[in-house]
């Protein structure tokens, strides 16, 4: 069990709710700026509102990077949210505010993929500390479907976790520990890694974790 609380509850209320107006601010409002400025019909490619022009994310509404991210694992995980199996736990803020956004025809997302696909990759930058040593030896567990590396594995559904945004590590660490994330019937590889963070249990050894990770894109 967790010794601590991502978020009070009225905070997470509160951040809840500004993060599904600015959702549904963007479904309403892209087709029409996107038709006008183009002189073109809409498309689904809004994904740098978000998640930043070049793809690097952006920490402050918790949207990751995407440049250089699998493009089985963006396509999994756009399939996930537009199911509902990815972001229906109440309390996953982030999550609820990008199901709008994955209301996407098959073709739509496989046309994301591949758009994603063409940007440039290069790491996020480290903003998490902790113990590093600490860190590795609770990687051990991650490294399983991860690598050593922390470079992913397709073959195990696991995707990269070095050179992703570190603080989004952290989040989606803290959401599988405490439940957000990985408990719908339906999301087989979210259920896997619920199962494995069991030696995680507060905050600190999370950030020691993520910590790892930093040291191992820097190699």
């Amino acid at each position: 069990m967790l010794s601590f609380v991502p978020l009070d509850g009225r905070h997470k209320i509160w951040r809840l709710a500004t993060r599904i107006l600015a959702a549904l601010a963007v479904c309403q409002l892209i087709p029409y700026t996107y038709a006008a400025a183009e002189r073109e019909p809409y498309d689904d490619r809004y994904c740098t509102t978000c998640h930043g022009t070049d793809g690097r994310g952006n920490e402050g509404i918790e949207a990751p990077r995407l440049a250089g991210m699998e493009d089985w694992y963006l396509r999994r995980q756009l399939e996930n949210f537009r199911a509902g199996i990815r972001g229906y736990h109440p309390m996953d803020t982030a999550g609820i505010a990008m199901r709008p956004m994955a209301k996407l025809t098959d073709e739509s997302i496989a046309d994301i993929v591949a758009w994603v696909g063409g940007w440039d990759y290069r790491p996020a930058e480290s903003t998490i500390e902790g113990d590093v040593q600490s860190g590795e030896l609770l990687y051990g567990v991650c490294a399983t479907c991860h690598g050593m590396d922390a470079k992913g594995n397709a073959a195990m559904g696991a995707p990269a976790l070095a050179g992703q945004n570190d603080w989004y590590l952290v989040t989606q660490l803290s959401n599988f520990v405490v439940g957000y994330r990985g408990r719908h019937e339906d999301d087989r590889y979210g259920q896997q890694m619920a199962a494995m963070v069991g030696t995680m249990t507060d905050e600190s050894t999370i950030r020691d974790v993520v910590a790892y990770i930093n040291s191992l894109e820097a190699r």
